[in-house]
């Protein structure tokens, strides 16, 4: 029986994952037609807006020109990720590896496809790279996933404490 819940919430994680791929992959579609070659959209006056890029590297454009060390190497973080996802419990890691691995794999088709990843959102407020949704599916999956586990160990950590403290009296 929990076997087959197993398999069904990772059946569920996979559909949601290739909707959101799905979702990553239209957006880009549209960065590509409306972005292209034309001048930044500005969406919110000194904070954010619409501007077409292509990356050949991975954040902050690091590794530049290094397309299939970068395509190998989010392959095997996404088998990882996958694994993970069947074998996470709770519904906030699950969240976050369906996160992590939409964004990745959003980017592999990028990078497979094309040789770069497209790119469109810019900040106005602060020098940042120009980046794009599967980049912040990736990067929000991360911090709550590490919060989550951080959280985790506080609270087992209170646990032993007070298991411990007991035990004393």
């Amino acid at each position: 029986m929990k076997n087959s819940r197993k398999f069904i919430v990772f059946a569920v994680e996979i559909v949601i994952s290739a909707a959101l791929v799905g979702l990553d992959q239209w957006i880009k579609v549209l960065a590509v037609d409306n972005l292209m070659g034309k001048e930044s959209i500005i969406l919110i006056k000194n904070f954010i807006a619409l501007s077409y890029a292509e990356n050949t590297g991975a954040a902050f454009s690091a590794f530049s020109d290094s397309t299939m060390l970068l395509s190998v190497f989010t392959l095997i973080m996404l088998i990882g990720v996958a694994v993970y996802m069947f074998f996470a419990d709770g519904r906030i890691k699950n969240i976050c590896t369906v996160c992590i691995f939409a964004g990745g794999a959003g980017n592999l088709i990028d990078r497979f496809a094309q040789g770069y990843v497209v790119d469109y959102i810019k900040t106005l407020f602060i020098d940042f790279p120009v980046f794009n949704f599967a980049d912040i599916l990736v990067v929000v999956g991360v911090f709550v996933v590490i919060g989550y586990l951080i959280y985790d160990i506080i609270k087992e950590e209170k646990q032993k404490k007070k298991e411990k403290a007991d035990g004393n009296s």
